[in-house]
Formats: structure tokens, sequence, C-alpha cells
């Protein structure tokens, strides 16, 4: 299967679909070696998920050559201070087997922590050659412009939840105008896009599934990469199999619309921000 397509922010080539792993702390290192297998380059796992071990593993076990592959995790909530953020940094490291990661993210805001001391943790573990590139996740539009004005390396995406039950216009539509790719998270929103009757009526006449739709909705539109996660073989093959067909603008549209109130699926209370909606 071809490899995916990559999408550049400032110096960053960035695979627009990549194995997610949130949710699976039972995600073993032969999940991670089938995607790679299957054609993935892209993995994104975090400190808090407890899957870097297997990610690193799985990456090793895939035969898959390390240049090859674009990894990202994070540094969550509770270690912004930039002592904190080191040691996490360290940790997850050691975790993962790596000298370093492609992307390392904060994983969300922390009103308690200021962001210019988290901002110039995330710079100089880009500085000491820990990652190649930095960037925020869960920050809502206020908080990514002040997390690009306070961080002295540049920022190459903001992760935060899409997909076609959440309007996130005004935040694709920020990180266009910013130079940034989104990455997307949940993109099926928790699996609850399986049997929509639009986008199953739209994926009949493709040949597609409607999570392969719902991917192929958040590849058109040029800044998006997505992070579906699963542990099953054929699904794992199946959602980064979304290259080989176009939809129309109708179905773009269509697509569009299925966006409702409450259709955010990550929403901690305390620690969500103010979301642009």
């Amino acid at each position: 299967m071809p490899l995916a397509p990559k999408l550049a922010a400032h110096g960053a080539q960035i695979p627009a679909i990549g194995i997610g792993t949130s949710g699976l702390g039972y995600v073993r290192a032969e999940h991670v070696a089938t995607a790679l297998k299957a054609g993935y380059r892209h993995i994104d796992t975090a400190r808090k998920y407890g899957t870097e071990p297997a990610v690193g593993d799985g990456m090793r076990a895939s035969g898959v050559p390390r240049s090859e592959i674009f990894v990202c995790t994070k540094v969550s909530h509770e270690n912004l201070h930039a002592g904190d953020f080191a040691r996490s940094v360290d940790a997850s490291l050691k975790a993962l087997g790596l000298d370093y990661v492609d992307l390392l993210l904060v994983h969300w805001p922390e009103k308690n922590t200021p962001l210019a001391e988290t901002m110039g943790a995330l710079a100089k573990a880009k500085r000491d050659g820990l990652t190649r590139y930095i960037g925020v996740a869960n920050f809502n539009i206020a908080m990514l412009d002040e997390a690009i004005a306070l961080c002295p390396e540049p920022l190459v995406t903001l992760q935060a939840e899409c997909h076609p039950y959440l309007d996130q216009s005004k935040v694709i539509a920020a990180c266009r105008a910013r130079g940034l790719i989104l990455t997307a998270y949940c993109p099926l929103a928790r699996g609850r896009i399986q049997g929509d009757a639009v986008l199953a009526e739209i994926g009949r006449r493709y040949g597609k599934t409607c999570a392969q739709v719902a991917l192929r909705w958040l590849m058109q539109q040029s800044v998006i990469a997505a992070i579906p996660r699963s542990s099953n073989a054929a699904r794992i093959a199946e959602n980064i199999d979304v290259f080989d067909f176009e939809l129309s603008d109708d179905d773009m549209r269509r697509i569009k619309a299925l966006a409702r109130p409450g259709g955010r699926t990550a929403n901690p209370a305390g620690r969500a921000p103010v979301w642009d909606v």
C-alpha cells in the first residue's frame, strides 16, 4: 500500500495519517508493528497513555528504519514546570527506547503554570536535540497565539479533536492562517460515526466505509493530519486506505453539515479550555 502523503509546516513533514494509541493502554508492540507494516509512518503516543514502551518495541519489531518513522509524544499537564517538563521528556525517551522523538507536544494547558515557562522548556527540548519539532494540544485559538508568541522556537501543529460531528471550522482556519498542521485526534468520534446514514450513502458510491469517508473528508481540507486509533489489523489497514478516491464538493458540504451540539467527546472538567465554537 502506498504511504500517506506528508503535510508541511515550518520545516516538519508530517504524514497525513497516523496511528493513535490514546485509550489503548493494552496496546502491544504487535499492534504498532502491524500499523507500520500496513504503511503507517506516523505514530502518536503520550506519557499519559502508558503506551510508549509498546510503541518503541513495535517500531523495532517492524523492521522499518527509525529515520522513516514520525513519532509524537506529549508532556502531561502535571509536568509543565521546567524541571518536571525535562524529567517527563527523559522518561518518555527511556520508555520509547529512543534518542529523540520527531514531535513533542504540551498535552493540555494548565492555568497554574506560567505559559512562558512551559514554552521555554518545550523550546529547550528541541534545542537539546530531544525532539525535532514541537507543538501544543488542546489549546484554544487565543492560547495558541499566546504560545506562538512566547515560544522561542516555531510550533508546527495544534493537536485537537476533529471529526464530522464537531464543527472545528474556526480552529482549522486558524491553523491554516498560521501555517500550522491541525492533527486531528478522535477523527472517527470514538466510533460514533459508524453507521451514520450520510456517511454510509456516500461510502456506497465510492466503495468505502463510513470511517474511510470521514477520514477522507479530513484529508481534503489540506491542513489536517488524522490519527485514528485501532488495535484491529483489518481496521488499521482500512484507515490508511483513503488516498484512492476524492469526495465531491457536495459530499464535503453534506459531511460538514453533520456537526451537532454535543459532538465533542473529549472535554475533561477543570482542564479543558473555553473551546472555539
